[in-house]
């Protein structure tokens, strides 16, 4: 995905998508994101959540994956102890696999435990998942062996049976190649990122989704949004992913 802004500036896609991220967090229809976490090794979320908070936007931000100042000191039980009681807002999943129900596996395919291929495990991904009002499901590589019309294995459900408690489910579905809203029952192509077309997402998608008339085009990062990542986001997220900032904003 190569990235340029109005003046020619290239854009790292990392950049891009976190900006995607971030203004689903602040999305106005969507209820507010008080409190968010982000799981371990999600770089590109966490950027996210970074640029939300040099926005000037109110939020409290927990990552898991910080090595300073993390406000958890015993890691994921407190996470879930928080998420139980209704003060985690938001959160972000991926999976091995995602499906047009909004299903994610985590596990992995072919025979269990998933023989033929092997993900890195389920861990609290089905208790975050319905637990958590908004849950951003994200991941970068868009393809049919990504997006496939039925998982392999749940390990999160993105739709529950009548009567099964849960608080919420998937907000959107933000991938390399495009934007997808999710209302319950169902993804809708919301946007195809520059160099993308509905037809192309289609071909490069397993599942069924709904494709409205028209579909625009992902907006690109605006100028201040850049500088925001490239200054102050990337100077917080440095001692946690040092590597990440080296390789995008050469940090």
């Amino acid at each position: 995905m190569a990235l340029a802004a109005a003046n020619g500036e290239r854009i790292a896609p990392e950049e891009f998508l976190a900006t995607i991220l971030a203004r689903l967090i602040l999305d106005p229809a969507a209820p507010p994101a008080r409190h968010i976490a982000v799981g371990a090794a999600s770089p590109i979320p966490a950027a996210a959540c970074w640029l939300v908070k040099k926005r000037g936007h109110e939020a409290r931000l927990s990552l898991l994956h910080k090595t300073q100042g993390n406000p958890f000191s015993e890691g994921t039980r407190e996470l879930f102890d928080l998420t139980g009681q209704g003060r985690i807002d938001l959160f972000f999943l991926g999976g091995g696999e995602i499906d047009g129900e909004a299903n994610i596996n985590l596990i992995g395919t072919g025979e269990w435990p998933g023989r033929e291929a092997r993900f890195p495990g389920s861990f609290g991904s089905a208790f975050m998942y319905l637990m958590t009002p908004r849950t951003i499901l994200f991941r970068e590589e868009h393809s049919p062996r990504v997006l496939v019309p039925r998982v392999a294995f749940i390990s999160a459900p993105g739709i529950s049976p009548q009567g099964h408690f849960r608080r919420g489910t998937a907000q959107a579905l933000v991938t390399g190649r495009a934007v997808f809203t999710f209302d319950g029952k169902r993804f809708t192509l919301a946007s195809c990122h520059p160099g993308e077309t509905p037809a192309g997402i289609a071909a490069q998608t397993g599942f069924a989704y709904e494709t409205p008339p028209s579909v625009p085009a992902t907006p690109l990062p605006s100028a201040a949004e850049l500088a925001l990542l490239r200054g102050p986001v990337c100077d917080e997220m440095r001692p946690t992913y040092p590597g990440f900032c080296a390789r995008v904003w050469g940090a």
